[in-house]
């Protein structure tokens, strides 16, 4: 192992640390939630910091970060919708924008060609807005004072989910034109 498998490693630790969330959240055992979910939380921002920082980028990366993170958002919100913490309407619309992504993916792939794996903007803005969402209804548990911030963080993940999706949506739809008009 070298020093530019660090972020590679640092997104499999944040995969391992999605079943002690879940185990805390399901046991009530906020606290520790919180803790755990806030180091997966900072370890997504840092092993992108050092990939960036120090040019430690892979092909490996750019797909493990991605599924570290959407393994662990879809595992908490999965977890707190079926807890009632979180609205199930909300939990099937992060992932009808997730589900989205991949089949459009799929589908650019396989009728256009192959693609760099790049987030836009929006999409990063996402996650961290559903991120902090899951910090405070985890928050929530343990203060109750957290409610507005809650309902609001909760509305900023619904206006986001639908920017990002129509966002992957139009500028997906346009580069697989502009190709196909090739």
């Amino acid at each position: 192992m070298t020093r530019k498998d660090i972020p590679n490693l640092i997104s499999i630790i944040r995969i391992a640390l999605i079943f002690p969330i879940i185990w805390a959240i399901v046991e009530g055992r906020f606290a520790l939630a919180l803790v755990i979910f806030a180091i997966a939380g900072i370890s997504d921002a840092l092993d992108g910091f050092l990939a960036k920082q120090y040019h430690w980028q892979s092909r490996l990366g750019t797909i493990l970060d991605p599924i570290a993170d959407k393994l662990l958002l879809v595992a908490s919100f999965a977890t707190l919708a079926w807890l009632n913490l979180l609205p199930m309407w909300l939990f099937l619309l992060v992932m009808t924008r997730d589900l989205m992504i991949v089949i459009g993916g799929m589908a650019y792939h396989y009728i256009v060609g192959k693609f760099e794996l790049l987030p836009l903007w929006s999409s990063k803005i996402n996650t961290a807005l559903q991120i902090v969402l899951v910090l405070l209804v985890i928050l929530q548990q343990i203060w109750s004072q957290f409610d507005p911030l809650v309902v609001l963080g909760g509305w900023l993940v619904v206006a986001s989910v639908i920017y990002s999706g129509s966002e992957y949506i139009l500028v997906w739809g346009l580069r697989a034109w502009q190709q196909m008009k090739k």
